[in-house]
């Protein structure tokens, strides 16, 4: 007995050829916005994986604009065919190609489940990616002459900027590199010579972070050098007084902004399954109803439409047999293959 049959005359089958080409065309569209945001979070990793190390994976970017190109094709396709489907001319051309094209779609719904779990895994990975990554561009900060780093400097402030944060952690990541180059220093100086001499890695350490942390919110002029010295400024102190530097990490902003944009296109890859799963369940009750129609010469009769010829239970059973057989008929030929050289070594 088929599974959740349907009648359907006439009307019924227009209504849902027509009601399918606007899901299909729907669809597409849904195509085209993960091909697009694919392409879009492809860019932004490119723009920042100076502070990423060169490590960020492009996996998810890159099933997502193969995710969407498929979408588009497959579901023009499903399009075209509910539009020839009251044709019965047209639809013959078609109706062998349509179990062939429904099992494509149940696999690339798999791999659109696949890329919506990958959107919401792969958010660690990125996290420890920008740890990592940032700890180098905040150390290499200085070395704007060193051929491959030219840019880490422009990179990193513009991204403090943008994202309105300061350091990996948080500004105080600043006071433990040098990010001052020797080219700048004046070694004459006794300051800057007791200062370098002092620390045991050679390194000209200080209180300070580059202008990129200012708040330009502050009331205050920005107090960027010195941070922890009270004495050094005016009326302040570090500890209680609110800096007008911004206090949050780069780390955390940056993963805060990546998680949400993999959050929002693993949802909007969720809806396209859901909605892929209603296609394919409207084209297949449309061809089993145009496929038993009792008398494909009269279009107003009725016919009989289903999701399945027979009971879920059966239908697993069926698929397993098959399995099953495919799994020996293999092993049948693995055993055979070794056998071929003794029968030529007899002869």
């Amino acid at each position: 007995m088929p599974f959740m049959p349907v009648k359907f005359n006439l009307q019924k089958r227009v209504k849902l050829a027509q009601g399918l080409w606007m899901l299909y065309w729907f669809s597409v569209i849904a195509g085209i916005l993960i091909f697009s945001l694919g392409i879009f979070f492809k860019i932004e990793l490119r723009k920042r994986s100076e502070m990423m190390d060169d490590n960020e994976s492009h996996l998810v970017p890159n099933l997502l604009i193969l995710a969407g190109m498929l979408a588009c094709g497959f579901n023009a396709f499903g399009g075209k065919v509910c539009h020839d489907s009251l044709d019965p001319m047209k639809f013959s051309k078609w109706k062998p190609m349509l179990k062939t094209y429904l099992q494509l779609c149940c696999g690339f719904n798999i791999l659109l489940v696949l890329v919506s779990l990958l959107c919401f895994l792969m958010q660690f990975s990125v996290y420890l990616t920008l740890a990592e990554g940032l700890s180098y561009a905040i150390r290499f900060y200085k070395d704007t002459d060193t051929p491959g780093r030219c840019f880490m400097k422009r990179t990193l402030d513009m991204t403090q900027i943008e994202f309105r944060c300061c350091g990996n952690n948080n500004f105080r990541d600043w006071f433990e590199v040098q990010w001052i180059s020797n080219r700048y220093l004046d070694m004459s100086n006794d300051v800057v010579k007791d200062r370098v001499l002092s620390n045991v890695e050679g390194k000209y350490l200080m209180d300070s972070v580059p202008f990129s942390c200012c708040n330009p919110g502050s009331p205050r002029p920005c107090i960027q050098h010195h941070l922890t010295n009270n004495s050094a400024h005016y009326d302040y102190d570090h500890r209680t007084e609110e800096l007008n530097i911004w206090t949050r990490g780069c780390r955390e902003a940056l993963f805060s902004y990546y998680s949400s944009l993999m959050s929002s296109i693993g949802v909007l890859v969720l809806f396209t399954i859901v909605l892929e799963s209603v296609d394919m369940a409207g084209l297949k009750y449309l061809s089993t109803a145009l496929e038993t129609m009792s008398e494909p010469e009269n279009p107003e009769c009725e016919s009989e439409g289903w999701l399945l010829e027979k009971g879920v239970k059966e239908t697993f059973s069926d698929l397993l047999t098959k399995l099953k057989t495919l799994g020996r008929t293999n092993q049948v030929e693995g055993g055979d293959a070794p056998e071929t050289p003794a029968a030529f070594a007899s002869i």
